[in-house]
């Protein structure tokens, strides 16, 4: 008998819930160094497995690039394990002696982790770490589109987690993944915390479960060449880091700003770095091919090498080009180039001055890369400072390739593949994720401070005093106008007789 997709999703679902809520009650009973040496198993098995994992990812998505890819697990896995290993996240985790405070670390329980097809296996790779770091389980509902190799990624990180002494189903996931089936996670009693990384839906989704959440934004990213910058060094870094994993990061660069000064520089740069400049009609079809519809991204498009999005869009190109760019002038949901394209595709401002630079990079980011990330390359360390004062975004990244500088490869960004938008993005943390926020903490906190309470005065004595007589009153009152004809005595009367009566006899 065959049973319904959706059916066989939503109880695969529930199945993995419940081991990994009974595996969690026991693992949240381990030592520091029996979390330790689960984790450091945990990463190596990954670690080792990164080129194969993302083999498997790039042939089942058809996105990104394999030595990219591996990068990016190795980030998830190695550089993610070493940002966390020393972190104490069992038992007393913090004391303050001169305050008398002790702080514990708790874990939240069962966490649901949604995983994106972009970047599919370092995404479970570094959620599956961070949650056994802090004594949760988790729970997995890949992509659809990515689902073999999220599974795989899941079933190395269990299995060498068992091998170290976690208990079985600790790790888990959906191998039949649906809507129903991941909606239903979110909203699962057992569940109790989320890490949302994907489309806006289901980040929309994670916060309307009614359980804590951590989900992104979208990244728009502007990166900025200020007329001070190295600008050989600055646009090597930009087509590398566009390039990088053919764009599939949030945090890649989407659109270059440019000061007037070092334009044609910059350009003359770009295409010795195997930028293809569009125009005419090559920059029309490239348009309706990235955005079919206003404000839509055509999916066929993300991960894509340049030279085979041209071939989709009818346009020949140079067998040596790295990435695609069309001057723009204008930033909207109906300009294709101005949206975040998750691509080697760029869209090229150019602004005469800072002001006008800040602008043109607010406007974009407005478009819907709020809280998120930017990029700017100067030699001006109070340039630098400006724009990370007044800039809307979470991360600012300085002379470095923005794509991988954000999750922390080349900076000192906390290594996590997800990464909180702030307020500006409408996420609860701006952080990069990682293992604080899955851990709860209690407070022991000893008095000390001496506080005398006072007594009651005479006059709050007198208050409640009148006030009992007040409600004497209104009482007899409410008793007279039941034995009288209301129609001949009205209660204001009786009030005034009933005051009289009480007053003398007081």
């Amino acid at each position: 008998m065959e049973f319904d997709h959706d059916l066989q999703s939503m109880q695969e679902m529930r199945t993995a819930v419940k081991k990994a809520k009974a595996a969690q009650k026991d693992y949240e009973a381990f030592s520091q160094e029996e979390v330790d040496r689960v984790v450091a198993a945990v990463a190596e098995a990954a670690y080792d497995k990164s080129k194969y994992l993302a083999e498997l990812a790039v042939e089942e998505t058809s996105m990104g690039v394999v030595e990219h890819k591996t990068i990016k697990n190795q980030v998830g896995s190695k550089d993610v394990y070493e940002s966390i290993k020393n972190d104490k996240t069992v038992g007393a985790i913090h004391e303050d002696s001169a305050n008398k405070i002790t702080e514990f670390a708790y874990p939240f329980g069962v966490v649901a982790g949604i995983i994106p097809t972009t970047n599919p296996t370092s995404t479970a790779i570094f959620k599956t770490l961070i949650s056994l770091k802090t004594r949760n389980g988790i729970v997995v509902s890949p992509h659809p589109s990515a689902v073999k190799c999220t599974v795989e990624a899941l079933k190395i990180c269990h299995d060498a987690a068992v091998r170290a002494g976690a208990p079985e189903g600790i790790v888990g996931w959906i191998s039949k993944p649906s809507m129903p089936a991941t909606t239903e996670l979110i909203k699962h009693r057992d569940v109790h915390v989320i890490l949302a990384t994907g489309g806006g839906g289901l980040v929309r989704a994670a916060y309307s479960s009614g359980k804590p959440a951590y989900g992104v934004g979208p990244g728009n990213v502007p990166v900025y060449l200020e007329k001070s910058c190295n600008v050989k060094k600055a646009v090597k870094m930009v087509v590398d880091s566009k390039t990088f994993d053919n764009g599939t990061i949030c945090a890649t660069e989407q659109a270059i700003v440019i000061d007037q000064n070092i334009k044609e520089m910059a350009v003359r740069e770009l295409k010795n770095n195997g930028a293809y400049f569009l125009e005419g009609a090559e920059k029309e079809k490239v348009a309706k091919l990235i955005s079919p519809a206003p404000g839509k991204l055509n999916p066929n498009i993300v991960g894509r090498p340049a030279r085979k999005i041209a071939e989709m869009a009818g346009v020949d190109v140079p067998p040596d080009t790295r990435l695609l760019i069309a001057e723009e002038n204008q930033v909207g949901k109906d300009v294709p180039f101005s949206l975040e394209k998750l691509s080697p595709i760029f869209a090229l401002y150019t602004v005469d001055n800072v002001d006008q630079a800040k602008e043109q990079c607010i406007e974009l980011l407005n478009l819907g890369g709020r809280g998120h990330s930017l990029s700017i390359h100067t030699n001006d360390d109070q340039i630098a400072r400006m724009f990370g004062e007044e800039m809307p975004v979470s991360r600012l990244m300085v002379n470095t390739l923005s794509s991988i500088g954000a999750v922390g490869a080349t900076t000192n960004l906390k290594p996590s593949l997800t990464l909180g938008c702030g307020s500006y993005g409408g996420n609860i943390t701006s952080d990069n994720i990682t293992t604080r926020h899955l851990i709860n903490i209690k407070r022991l906190a000893y008095g000390v401070k001496e506080v005398e309470i006072p007594k009651p005065s005479a006059s709050t004595q007198n208050v409640k005093e009148n006030h009992k007589e007040e409600n004497d009153v209104e009482k007899v009152i409410s008793e007279v106008l039941k034995k009288v004809d209301t129609d001949e005595v009205d209660a204001q009367t009786v009030s005034a007789i009933v005051s009289k009566v009480l007053q003398k006899y007081q």
